[in-house]
């Protein structure tokens, strides 16, 4: 299959039969069965200019974003350009970053996690680890609200048993109040009695996933790997402090400014604020 000549490959074509066999331009572009408007043709050198600087800066600020986050966010800040030339430029500055997923088979008889109607209703948490600089292991808690997919809180720490687990979880309510149900997996500090005595005691559902089905706490799992690949992955960190403070504003990023697609391209605040204040929007 032949490649397409570009519209300067045709003209360089037209100028050579001009120029050899002294034949006007009507009829070499007639032999080449180019169009005289492609020959005359001259494309602004300077046109994406104000889209390649939009899309750089965006990228810049938000280095972990796929195409779509950040077609999702030139069009929060409206500028007006669609998405086929967008991600023309986005290509041609190779900001393209590829994903390599596993092969895996597909669930046949998926079991969807139910979306709550309001917040509060259940909440997902679950731990991740990473390592310092020194090689030195830590350890993230995690707690997201199903409902706008928020993240209400992350402990970072060397060791996080099941008391700080409770002291987390009722930081988080002094702001936000005690959830209906959290769903959470079956490991050592959630079974806990002291975690069951505490549910107990402010009428929240621990809601236990089946051994090695993950999927089924979908919500907080989708987090942590947004989490790893834009803060644990992207920085060496060389103590606690700066995991902690690194967290802290990229949280912030996250609730405010990062949107899903899952809440129609909506931030978790902005969904939230819809729901409780739907004549706003």
């Amino acid at each position: 299959m032949k490649k397409a000549l570009t519209p300067a490959e045709k003209r360089l074509l037209v100028d050579a039969l001009k120029d050899e066999h002294q034949l006007s331009e009507r009829c070499s572009c007639r032999a080449l069965n180019i169009a005289r408007s492609t020959y005359h043709y001259r494309p602004d050198p300077h046109r994406d200019d104000a889209v390649i600087e939009a899309l750089q800066s965006v990228a810049e600020r938000y280095p972990r974003y796929g195409f779509r986050k950040l077609f999702v966010k030139l069009r929060k800040l409206g500028h007006p350009w669609n998405h086929k030339r967008v991600y023309r430029i986005y290509c041609q500055l190779k900001l393209n970053l590829r994903r390599k997923g596993k092969q895996r088979l597909p669930n046949r008889y998926p079991q969807p996690l139910a979306v709550p109607e309001a917040e509060n209703r259940s909440w997902s948490m679950d731990f991740m680890s990473d390592a310092l600089k020194c090689g030195r292991r830590f350890r993230t808690f995690n707690v997201v609200d199903d409902f706008n997919r928020e993240i209400l809180g992350i402990e970072v720490d060397l060791n996080l048993p099941s008391r700080r687990v409770i002291r987390t979880l009722d930081r988080i309510a002094e702001w936000r109040g005690y959830p209906a149900q959290i769903r959470m997996d079956s490991g050592p500090e959630f079974t806990a009695l002291v975690l069951a005595e505490w549910a107990e005691e402010h009428g929240v559902k621990l809601e236990f996933i089946k051994p090695g089905k993950p999927t089924q706490n979908g919500y907080v799992e989708r987090f942590n790997r947004t989490y790893r690949t834009e803060i644990l992955d992207y920085y060496l960190f060389s103590d606690l402090d700066e995991v902690r403070d690194i967290t802290s504003r990229w949280m912030r990023e996250y609730n405010e400014e990062r949107p899903h697609e899952s809440l129609g391209d909506m931030t978790p605040s902005e969904y939230r604020e819809q729901a409780t204040f739907p004549e706003k929007l």
